[in-house]
């Protein structure tokens, strides 16, 4: 064992282990205490992390999500040594799993990361060190989740999916940025409502083309997106009022602040922009609301807010319902390929979670928040109203 490596033990003894924060100083003395070995020190410490990021995507982490956590539980300064951590590790494999964050390796070698990080972070070794430590701690106390792909470098990664054709995906794209960028609720609600059509459409064209047999068998999927305070109940309400809409499925995890989206690749796709822009959509449309609740000389308050966003994403799930039952509607000789569809999902999202729960809501409370995000949830045109199952 080199004294590097006899260095970084004895300092992860002190400070990863503990139950306090008692032996971070301890820990962070012993891996700062000596100029001339920081160097050597740095590139352990670069080696340990890689070693721990390793650990937590056999337990079902994604980057995103580690990254997510280490945001709201840490600082700016931890998330930067967190995306070298995953830069690093990431070296070794010649393809990633798709979604999977890219991070920048910027350092020149792994030699002199530590030097450069102090100067890039403008800390001294001491400060480091600290934060080290406390990713590091992050990272080993990460239980296990569920897992919604392959990990880097496995022989899944060779598999096909069926991805929206570029071309309408191209479209759909610039339509929810029209959407997004007007200010007249009459024209957000019709690009909307069409670049669902064209999700719908999309859905039911590859349905149809996996019951003939053209194309690679595809199988259903899983992605996780972020639902993160605040107002996170409405927004994990919408997210699931935009899965069910693409037949999808949609499992809440409130602690980690993120949703499991179970469904075809093309499907998680559809729900990823449609929700994120659904989101754009509606939180402009509320601080419009709030703009001009505060013209007419009443204060808004965060009770305004969460009921504005409850109001908006369960008016929102009632609206995709009835646009997903009108694209089946318009052609029921394609119901079984569908049913077909919905029957694989449903099966893969019980395998995954076999025990879920639902959560009682918070209640909206303001009653101009609730009609001005209903009349926002109108405008948007675009599911379920249901709640989204928490897992136990």
């Amino acid at each position: 064992m080199s004294e590097f490596a006899e260095i970084v033990d004895r300092a992860f003894g002190a400070a990863l282990y503990a139950q306090d924060d008692a032996g971070l100083d301890t820990g962070a003395s012993v891996l700062a205490a000596e100029p001339a070995r920081w160097a050597g020190v740095g590139r352990e410490l670069l080696a340990r992390g890689e070693a721990y990021v390793r650990q937590a995507w056999e337990r079902g982490w994604q980057p995103a999500d580690v990254l997510r956590l280490v945001r709201r539980d840490l600082e700016e300064l931890h998330l930067g040594i967190t995306a070298d951590l995953i830069a690093a590790e990431a070296r070794r494999y010649a393809r990633l799993p798709e979604r999977w964050t890219e991070a920048e390796v910027w350092w020149t070698g792994d030699e002199a990361y530590a030097e450069q990080l102090a100067q890039r972070a403008k800390a001294d070794r001491f400060t480091l060190a600290t934060a080290v430590l406390e990713v590091c701690r992050l990272l080993i106390r990460l239980p296990s989740i569920e897992p919604v792909g392959p990990l880097p470098g496995a022989p899944e990664l060779e598999h096909a999916h069926a991805h929206i054709e570029p071309r309408m995906l191209g479209r759909i794209r610039a339509l929810l940025a029209k959407a997004e960028a007007t200010t007249y609720p009459e024209e957000a609600e019709a690009l909307s409502a069409k670049a669902q059509e064209l999700m719908a459409r999309h859905t039911v064209d590859e349905a149809l083309l996996a019951v003939r047999g053209g194309g690679p068998a595809q199988v259903p999927g899983a992605c996780r997106i972020g639902v993160e305070p605040p107002y996170e109940e409405a927004k994990a309400v919408l997210l699931d009022a935009v899965a069910t809409a693409n037949r999808c499925r949609a499992v809440w995890n409130s602690g980690f602040e993120f949703s499991t989206v179970v469904g075809f690749e093309s499907d998680l796709e559809a729900v990823e922009l449609l929700y994120t822009s659904l989101l754009v959509q509606g939180t402009a449309a509320m601080t419009r609301a709030e703009a001009a609740q505060r013209a007419g000389g009443r204060k808004r308050t965060k009770t305004f807010r969460q009921s504005f966003l409850l109001a908006y994403a369960s008016r929102l799930g009632r609206r995709l319902a009835e646009t997903a039952e009108h694209a089946v509607a318009d052609a029921p000789d394609n119901l079984p390929a569908l049913v077909a569809r919905d029957v694989a999902v449903t099966s893969r999202a019980d395998e995954m979670f076999p025990r879920t729960t639902t959560t009682r809501l918070r209640g909206a409370t303001d009653h101009a928040g609730w009609e001005d995000g209903t009349a926002a949830a109108d405008a948007a045109h675009v599911g379920s109203g249901k709640r989204p199952p928490l897992p136990r």
